[in-house]
């Protein structure tokens, strides 16, 4: 009997052996899903830590570059604004990883062999006011006929489809109208806050990526600055002026700015042009700037309208976007 039941016996130790030994798998996976668990916790603790870290540094620098940026306008402050001005020259990037902290708070020194270490600032100052302004196309509560043949005739130059105009000049007015009116029972269109959104008003993907470089949206009537603005911009504002004639006035203009529309109306070739006060100027109130930081593989752009009167310079937007692909900076 003893042997019997010894042998019967055995089963349930090799039974309770088992269960132990998956008692004991059944803790260590616990204790490791805990253990993975608190590692992941705070790996995402670090990297939130090191995101916000990252913003707050990014916010910093691309407020002091905006900074420099009005500064640079203050001081150059007189009776005309050209391209061979302190405000035109773009900034290269330039590295600046060894005046941010390195990770895991050592000193304000930068790893070379870490490319995540590397910081780059870029951008530049644009003339506004060297673009044609949608502002200018509606006005009293009619269009402009002066602005409209402006735009007429870049659209003309840039091969644009004239019937996008058409819809983008009354749905201006038809805004400009609305937004005007105490009447609350009209439907209101989207009034536009940049030139982006002149796609709502009938401009298609390819008009605006065309037009971009030539036109602004700024939030009063503006002239065109003839020390700044592109040749297509010039033939658009001043009719009768063909692309030999721009280009020759670009030129002429290069060499010596002109510091009134006197003197451009004497260096002109064409003497049939007519320089109106209203339309023309060679002097800017509204510029942008544009600021751009590269961290590691990120890049994060800003873009900021400045208004500037006498030596009291107002930023009047600000807006931040990060890039997949970097751009190049102002030239």
């Amino acid at each position: 009997m003893t042997g019997f039941c010894g042998m019967a016996r055995s089963p349930r130790r090799l039974a309770q052996g088992g269960a132990a030994i998956l008692m004991a798998m059944l803790v260590v996976v616990l204790v490791a899903t805990m253990a993975s668990a608190m590692m992941w916790q705070q790996w995402r603790a670090v990297e939130v830590e090191s995101a916000q870290r990252t913003r707050v540094q990014s916010a910093w620098i691309l407020t002091g570059a905006l900074d420099w940026a009005r500064l640079i306008l203050r001081e150059d402050s007189h009776d005309n604004d050209n391209l061979s001005e302190a405000w035109a020259v773009p900034l290269a990037p330039a590295r600046l990883s060894t005046f941010l902290a390195a990770d895991h708070g050592e000193a304000l020194v930068s790893d070379d062999s870490d490319p995540d270490q590397e910081a780059f600032l870029s951008g530049g100052i644009q003339d506004l006011q060297a673009r044609l302004n949608v502002a200018n196309l509606v006005g009293g509560g009619k269009l402009n006929e002066s602005s409209l043949a402006a735009w007429g005739r870049l659209f003309n130059l840039l091969n644009l489809p004239k019937a996008e105009l058409d819809v983008l000049a009354q749905s201006l007015l038809q805004a400009n109208s609305i937004a005007a009116s105490s009447n609350s029972d009209a439907p209101v269109p989207l009034v536009p806050k940049r030139v982006a959104d002149l796609a709502w008003l009938g401009l298609s993907a390819a008009t605006l990526q065309t037009i971009d470089p030539c036109v602004t949206l700024l939030p009063e009537r503006t002239p065109v600055n003839l020390n700044t603005a592109p040749p297509e911009v010039l033939m658009a504002v001043l009719p009768g002026l063909d692309l030999a004639q721009a280009r020759q006035l670009v030129q002429l203009r290069s060499v010596k700015p002109f510091g009134s529309l006197a003197d451009a109306q004497r260096v002109t070739v064409n003497s049939s042009l007519h320089f109106d006060p209203a339309e023309h100027s060679v002097f800017s109130r509204y510029f942008g700037v544009v600021g751009q930081l590269r961290l590691g593989q990120n890049t994060l752009q800003e873009r900021s309208v400045l208004r500037r009167d006498g030596s009291v310079v107002t930023v009047l937007s600000r807006a931040k976007e990060v890039l997949t692909t970097p751009v190049a900076p102002l030239q």
